[in-house]
C-alpha cells in the first residue's frame, strides 16, 4: 500500500499514517499488503519505561568518545562514501547495491516532512572528526522515527547499529517525547532480532498497539 506525501497536509499525514504502520521513503509512504502474510509487524521503542541492560549499556559507554550532531537533510560526498563503504560491505547484491550519488541525494533531500540527519563522528585530530556512523530521522509529535542508518562496518566492537537506537532514545527521552519508531520486525528474522532487543516494545496488531510479551521477542 502507497501514499504519496505533498503539500501542507504532508506532515500530519506522515504522522498518522507512521501510527498506523507505514515507512516513509522520500514523498512516498507505504505498508506491505501481502495476500495471507503479515509477518511484517510495526514496532516502537516505549522509551519512559524503556531500562537499558548490562550489554546496552556498555556498548553506550564503549561510544561515548563520538561527538553527536544534528545536520540538515543536506546529502553530502562524505556521507555517501561512508554508505557505499556500509552497503559494499554489508549489503552487497541487495536493493540497495547499485545506489548512486543522486540517488541518496534523492533518499535524503526529498522530504515534505519534518526531518534531519544525525552524523557521529569520531576524533581523530581533524577539525570535525572522522565520520562513522549516519540516521535519517523524522521528527513526529510523539517520538522519533528512523528511517534509515548507515555506519562503517570496520568498527564492528562499537555495535554502531545499536548504540543509533541508544542514541534515539535518549534524544528522544530528553525532549519529553514517549516513542521510537524502528520501523518492521518480522518474527524469527536473525537481521531484524536486534531490535528485539529494545524493551518495552509495542507492535501494531489489529486492536492497536500492545506490548511484546517476552517470549514473542
Amino acid at each position: 500500500m502507497f501514499a504519496r506525501l505533498t503539500g501542507t497536509l504532508a506532515q500530519p499525514l506522515n504522522e498518522a499514517l507512521t501510527h498506523s504502520g507505514f515507512r516513509r521513503s522520500q514523498t512516498i509512504a507505504y505498508r506491505p499488503a501481502c495476500d495471507g502474510c503479515s509477518a511484517c509487524v510495526s514496532v516502537r521503542i516505549v522509551v519512559d519505561a524503556f531500562d537499558s541492560s548490562r550489554n546496552l549499556k556498555r556498548i553506550d559507554r564503549r561510544n561515548r568518545d563520538l561527538v553527536r550532531t544534528i545536520v540538515p537533510p543536506e546529502a553530502t560526498r562524505e556521507q555517501f562514501a561512508l554508505l557505499r563503504t556500509y552497503l559494499d560491505a554489508r549489503h552487497s547484491g541487495g536493493g540497495m547495491s547499485d545506489m548512486g550519488l543522486f540517488d541518496y541525494v534523492a533518499m535524503v533531500e526529498e522530504t515534505p516532512v519534518s526531518t534531519h540527519i544525525v552524523e557521529y563522528r569520531q576524533p581523530d585530530g581533524s577539525e570535525r572528526g572522522r565520520l562513522i556512523a549516519c540516521a535519517l530521522t523524522d521528527e513526529l509529535r510523539d517520538g522519533l522515527s528512523m528511517v534509515y542508518s548507515f555506519f562503517h562496518p570496520g568498527e564492528d566492537a562499537r555495535s554502531l547499529g545499536t548504540y543509533m537506537i541508544l542514541d534515539h532514545i535518549h534524544a528522544t527521552r530528553a525532549g519529553g517525547l514517549p516513542h521510537v519508531y524502528l520501523g518492521y520486525w518480522v518474527r524469527g528474522s536473525k537481521k531484524m532480532a536486534y531490535k528485539s532487543r529494545f524493551k518495552p516494545m509495542e507492535a501494531l496488531t489489529r486492536e492497536g498497539w500492545e506490548l511484546l510479551e517476552p517470549d514473542q521477542n
